[in-house]
């Protein structure tokens, strides 16, 4: 009995988490309440605030069933051993840019988390959320454009810290981009085509 109720349990978390998921696509975050989602589940508002402590919790929730592209990008930064520290940079970006590209789920929620989230006090949770990954990644993008030069014998056109931001600003770009018109250009082999571009422009010979 007891592993039935959590089992129970669990399955209203997912159905609360989906609904979230639909809703916040359609609708906007900050256009969708507790309420709707309840509904959308089928169940009541009660059974979300088991669950979750506010919307941001749920929203944080939604986002962790997935490895979102920048994330997925920083596992692959802490756990790949390439040949050079640029390949290591270019393998990385790749498999994010891979991942939005080929993983439905993880294309909805990074749409929701880009293009469809407002940073109101209620989702200030979910700014600061944006906000250490984002900066984790800038952290190890500049480290790797440091050590990607000394590796090459190269001096960096610009600081490694405005090198790094550049590039998220560009991949960042790219992604929201394609998700307006995913049928416009093929969001890997571009991006990959433009990040070598950027490379070259700091002076580093881009490789995979």
């Amino acid at each position: 009995m007891v592993r039935r109720t959590k089992e129970e349990a669990l399955a209203t978390r997912h159905r609360l988490l989906d609904a979230a998921e639909i809703l916040f696509l359609a609708k906007g975050v900050s256009h969708t309440s507790l309420q709707h989602i309840a509904r959308q589940a089928g169940t009541t508002r009660g059974a979300v605030y088991w669950h979750f402590k506010d919307k941001a919790d749920l929203f944080n929730a939604m986002v962790d069933r997935v490895t979102l592209p920048l994330e997925a990008s920083l596992e692959f930064l802490a756990h790949d051993e390439p040949a050079t520290p640029l390949a290591h940079i270019c393998n990385s970006i790749r498999q994010a840019l891979l991942r939005i590209a080929t993983d439905p789920q993880t294309r909805r929620v990074f749409e929701v988390a880009t293009l469809k989230v407002e940073y109101i006090d209620e989702l200030q949770a979910v700014r600061l959320r944006h906000l250490r990954v984002r900066d984790s990644f800038l952290e190890q993008i500049e480290h790797g454009l440091r050590a990607s030069a000394l590796d090459q014998a190269q001096v960096l056109r610009v600081p490694a810290a405005t090198a790094a931001l550049g590039l998220h600003a560009l991949i960042d770009g790219l992604i929201q981009n394609w998700l307006l018109d995913d049928a416009a250009f093929d969001l890997v082999e571009v991006g990959q085509q433009v990040m070598a571009v950027y490379l070259t422009g700091l002076g580093l010979t881009a490789t995979s």
